[in-house]
């Protein structure tokens, strides 16, 4: 038994220590000096792949990365015509749907509402069935059970068992036997002092501030592919500007050239007007510059490929009116009243509140009702079967070969948690009073 014993220990001990080292060997993924470049893994193709490189391609020391092959550049979006001319609500109502950042507020606020049915599934009683099947084998090898340190009397309870082993040999059996077990659970929290109430109004107000938010995402959306036309605009039309100038300076040179032919002009006359159209050109170069740059802050405004190609409306000759540029109090707050940051911040403040609430609730007792039903078949001999998952309780009062039921009430009261309570409760005051002061802040 002692051999037995520190050859159990000694395996137990290497099994412990491989385990171990197989927790710190993923260390070798990560870089090996913090001054040296990493060398990740790299499949043929380029693409970055998890682990150490097992390739052994390496790449030049430097911190760059591959260049990944299967990565394409974005083709130009077909569902844009190249013939038409777009004005500004066009190209706006093409952004709303094809810019992701308002398909991401979108998705944040359907993700919201489904935190409002969720936390609302916390009135309504948890069910969950349960199927069990099982196989049990015992055997006994005939050694009896002593008594230790029961002083006489144990002695010559140890000697009459050690007789009866000699004189049967041992008692030796083997027991086998196989079932099912089929139960239905439930689980119903009957009251909590309001913290349910409590979450479910903190996730209408979450939910509420992801719809303003929401608007707020294609109000941006708006302003930034107006302000990328306006200003793509505006490069156009100095283009064709700094274009007529162009045209006006080689005017002059030629005329200064004919001068100098006809002997009534002078050298310096037409190197001026050399170096006059030199520098419209190179203007010219500029202004087309600028305007490729805005066309392409003009796509990434609208969330389509910078290699679509479209036409926009030229608003060059549009006039401004007193209604574009008259600004009053009465507008100053309205514009502070419908801004969505503002009307945000105060959905959260609400929302702070209905968590405090849901924090102070924790503190008082809960009132539940639990049950079961279940069906055994076989010979497990079970009396319960534990849960399995959080939303799972186990099942109680199994008998062999037999249809059981349970129903049970009560009530939990917290007593000691280390303080985890208490420290949640700061936390939402602390979140109450940030989401309090960034409200008044941008009222």
């Amino acid at each position: 038994m002692t051999r037995f014993s520190l050859r159990s220990a000694s395996l137990t001990t290497s099994l412990i220590l491989l385990l171990g080292g197989c927790a710190t060997e993923a260390l070798n993924t990560a870089p090996d000096r913090p001054d040296a470049p990493w060398q990740p893994n790299v499949s043929d193709k380029g693409e970055l792949l998890p682990g150490k490189n097992k390739h052994g391609l390496a790449l030049p020391a430097g911190y760059t990365l591959p260049a990944n092959e299967t990565i394409v550049p974005r083709p130009a979006d077909a569902d844009v015509s190249t013939t038409h001319t777009y004005s500004l609500p066009e190209l706006i109502d093409l952004a709303q749907s094809a810019n992701p950042t308002t398909r991401q507020a979108w998705n944040t606020a359907r993700d919201a509402a489904l935190a409002v049915g969720i936390t609302r599934t916390a009135y309504l009683p948890h069910l969950s069935a349960t199927v069990v099947g099982g196989y049990t084998h015992q055997h006994n090898n005939g050694n009896n059970p002593s008594l230790s340190n029961a002083g006489d009397i144990g002695n010559v309870i140890n000697n009459g068992i050690n007789q009866a082993e000699s004189l049967g040999d041992g008692v030796r059996n083997r027991n086998s036997g196989h079932g099912e077990v089929q139960t239905l659970s439930m689980q119903w929290l009957l009251f909590d002092f309001g913290k349910r109430e409590a979450v479910v109004n903190a996730a209408k107000q979450t939910q509420l501030a992801t719809n303003i938010l929401f608007t707020a995402a294609h109000q941006k959306v708006i302003y930034a592919v107006a302000l990328a036309f306006y200003t793509h605009a505006a490069a156009a039309a100095r283009v064709t500007l700094v274009q007529q100038a162009l045209e006006n300076a080689r005017k002059v040179q030629a005329a200064a050239e004919m001068r100098l032919k006809q002997g009534q002009g002078t050298i310096v006359d037409v190197t001026q007007a050399q170096q006059m159209t030199a520098q419209a050109e190179l203007r010219l170069v500029q202004a087309r510059n600028t305007a490729e740059n805005t066309y392409l802050d003009l796509m990434t405004a609208i969330g389509i490929s910078p290699n679509t190609r479209l036409q926009t409306q030229d608003i060059s000759n549009r006039p401004l009116t007193m209604a574009d540029m008259r600004l009053t109090d009465d507008m100053v707050r309205q514009a502070v009243a419908q801004r969505p940051d503002v009307l945000a911040a105060y959905a959260a403040a609400k929302a702070s509140q209905s968590n405090i609430a849901a924090a102070k609730a924790e503190f008082l007792p809960k009132v539940f009702l639990s049950g079961n039903v279940a069906y055994t078949t076989g010979h497990l001999a079970l009396s319960s079967v534990p849960g399995v998952g959080s939303d799972s309780s186990p099942t109680l009062n199994l008998s062999t070969n037999n249809f059981s039921s349970l129903i049970l009430g009560g009530i939990t009261v917290p007593v000691f948690d280390g303080g985890m309570r208490a420290a949640m409760l700061r936390q939402a005051k602390n979140q109450a009073d940030s989401a309090q002061t960034l409200s008044a802040q941008n009222g």
